[in-house]
């Protein structure tokens, strides 16, 4: 029998706090077929975050001149500052057969669902609002005016929950919403799109 598997393209989105970071790191570790692809951003490099690994950190010209290329498959301005996803990350590990995982906003997630409508799409919600507030102010990352800046974006983002293929609620266990992630990209895999088998004779 031979196997061929196509890329996936898995696109995860949430309200910032709902633990999107949290869940692609534990797939990454469960699943070696994904990859991360290193989004671009204009805001500044938090602490132990490194160019080229969490990020590529641009300045406003350099993301500019990567729009007027086109060498974005999305790009947004998220809570002040601007994300973007490159097409040649994404293409790189697809095209060797591999799974990419993209944490990204809404607005971006809405893109990459329009240009590739094979991509699997799940949004990820906290158990609430005061939850997620909790969740905010224990990061100790960001200021006050930022983290209700944050909140009252949470609320237009969630009412986008509809575009999605999947929703997962990450409540107090990472792991049990961990545990149906997974579930939701084995049964992906399986997908006659992305599977092609063919069998001896």
């Amino acid at each position: 029998m031979k196997e061929t598997r196509k890329g996936m393209l898995l696109v995860l989105s949430g309200p910032s706090g709902a633990g999107k970071g949290t869940l692609a790191g534990l797939l990454m570790k469960q699943d070696a077929s994904f990859q991360f692809s290193v989004s671009a951003t204009t805001r500044a490099p938090r602490t132990g975050e490194i160019n080229g690994v969490h990020y590529h950190f641009l300045d406003d010209a350099a993301f500019d001149a990567l729009v007027a290329e086109g060498a974005f498959l999305e790009h947004a301005n998220v809570h002040g500052h601007r994300y973007g996803t490159l097409k040649s990350e994404v293409d790189k590990i697809l095209d060797k057969g591999c799974n990419v995982l993209l944490d990204i906003d809404v607005q971006g997630a809405a893109m990459v669902m329009k240009a590739k409508p094979d991509a699997v799409s799940v949004f990820i919600l906290p158990p609430s609002f005061t939850e997620l507030r909790r969740r905010l102010e224990g990061r100790k990352t960001d200021a006050q005016e930022e983290i209700e800046r944050r909140l009252n974006n949470a609320r237009a983002e969630i009412s986008q929950l509809g575009s999605y293929q999947y929703v997962i609620v990450n409540g107090s266990s990472p792991e049990d919403a961990s545990r149906t992630l997974k579930a939701i990209v084995d049964a992906e895999k399986q997908r006659t799109a992305r599977c092609i088998i063919e069998l001896d004779d």
